[in-house]
């Protein structure tokens, strides 16, 4: 089995597009939105859902307020400003509290409780292009490289009980935990990337950091003709390097209109885009490690 994953060094670069589109040209591969601070794939492919599932990580502090004899040692000894009075008892603000455990280990009447958390919701739906494996973390909420693993293990889980011969995810942008996590056990990186000077330096920053994971690296152009100057920075960049580029992709008000209507590009019939995309599409599966 193939793990492909589709990343950028910022958002807006056009990986969920690219995902989108590679996903109508997988003809046996499960989806994976590994973005799951701000997942948008499912914008595209309106999955149904089949199976939801509560995203449980860390743990938060709670009082008891039939418990609680407001003595008031917990706002004491709380560090982080998150324990204030509340007529004759305390409560918690969750916003702050850290999840020390200091409160709960120390309260005399015995009266914090120290649940997991619920962050976030993840789920098993079926779409168009097949199944896919996605998630939504409530704002604010951390452990997002967490959840990142759980969605990549149920991922695998799939193809296998499936039959499936790929996992291709759509990353999160950056290179945060979510990006660190969606790196684990994958064989190609394809990074979007865009012809101007934050593109670039987006560009290297992702791409060391798939270089530190040992993860193979090719590189997507999006809009290349925007900036040619750009553009040539970035190929002589990848040169260096050794990236392939795999595709470079003008800029069209085709794809906005198609995304404006819940499509992938190369879902409107063939036209010049939908072959640029099925060429990158082969110039991806042949940098894929053979099968053993």
């Amino acid at each position: 089995m193939h793990e492909v994953v589709i990343i950028s060094g910022k958002g807006g670069a056009g990986k969920t597009s690219v995902t989108g589109a590679f996903a109508n040209l997988a003809e046996n591969a499960i989806l994976c939105d590994l973005d799951v601070d701000a997942p948008d794939l499912h914008l595209l492919l309106a999955p149904e859902i089949k199976r939801t599932e509560e995203f449980r990580s860390g743990n938060e502090a709670i009082i008891d307020p039939e418990r609680c004899t407001g003595c008031g040692q917990c706002e004491t000894l709380c560090r982080f400003d998150a324990i204030s009075q509340d007529g004759d008892v305390f409560r918690i603000d969750p916003l702050r509290c850290e999840g020390c455990k200091v409160c709960v280990a120390l309260c005399p009447a015995e009266a914090i409780d120290f649940p997991e958390r619920h962050c976030g919701h993840w789920y098993e739906s079926e779409t168009r292009f097949g199944p896919m494996i996605h998630a939504q973390l409530f704002a604010g909420e951390e452990n997002s490289g967490r959840l990142v693993t759980l969605l990549k293990q149920r991922a695998r889980e799939v193809a296998e009980e499936r039959g499936l011969d790929m996992v291709l995810s759509d990353g999160a942008p950056g290179i945060g935990c979510p990006v660190i996590s969606s790196l684990a056990g994958t064989d190609l990186a394809v990074i979007v990337t865009e012809p101007t000077p934050s593109g670039l330096h987006d560009l290297k920053r992702v791409a060391e950091l798939c270089d530190q994971f040992k993860t193979r690296v090719t590189v997507f152009i999006n809009k290349f003709d925007l900036n040619p100057d750009q553009t040539k920075a970035i190929e002589e960049y990848c040169r260096e390097r050794g990236y392939e580029v795999i595709c470079r992709f003008p800029h069209d008000n085709a794809v906005t209109e198609a995304m404006v209507k819940g499509r992938v590009i190369n879902e409107t019939g063939e036209n010049a885009a939908t072959r640029l995309l099925e060429a990158a599409w082969e110039n991806m599966l042949n940098l894929l490690p053979s099968k053993k």
